[in-house]
């Protein structure tokens, strides 16, 4: 596991290491933290590093986002059953880089019962810094 604290001048450094983990090209980073805790500000700095014209917002109604072969998923208040109903295993077999807001541990456990590669990404917000604790593996 390694650890960050960062705020939002210097997060590049966080995005680099993801850059360097996803570079395979096909992995689900499981994003966990609390409301406002900056998972969508982590996937908005992701993706502007590739496609700096984006303008990334959270999926939260639309469920799905996509930005070239970057995946960005809000699962807030959608439960799993719901999900894999609507096609959720299938979604992340498109080649490309996954960020899922709210991915909890039975998410992670049928993810990875199915071969997915998956990092772990746990954000917890101090005043302007936020932790974030990476588990890949």
């Amino acid at each position: 596991m390694k650890e960050f604290s960062l705020n939002l001048e210097n997060i590049h450094i966080l995005i680099k290491e993801l850059i360097d983990i996803a570079k395979d090209g096909n992995i689900i980073f499981l994003l966990r933290g609390d409301l406002a805790s900056g998972k969508t500000t982590l996937v908005k700095e992701y993706v502007r590093f590739f496609y700096p014209e984006e303008e990334v917002t959270s999926p939260t109604f639309s469920i799905q986002h996509q930005y070239g072969n970057i995946f960005h998923y809000d699962f807030y208040n959608h439960s799993l059953e719901k999900l894999l109903n609507l096609g959720l295993l299938e979604w992340v077999e498109n080649n490309g880089i996954h960020f899922i807001e709210w991915g909890n541990e039975s998410l992670e456990k049928i993810l990875k019962a199915n071969g997915y590669n998956i990092c772990v990404i746990e954000i917890c917000k101090l005043n302007n810094n936020r932790t974030y604790r990476i588990n890949n593996g």
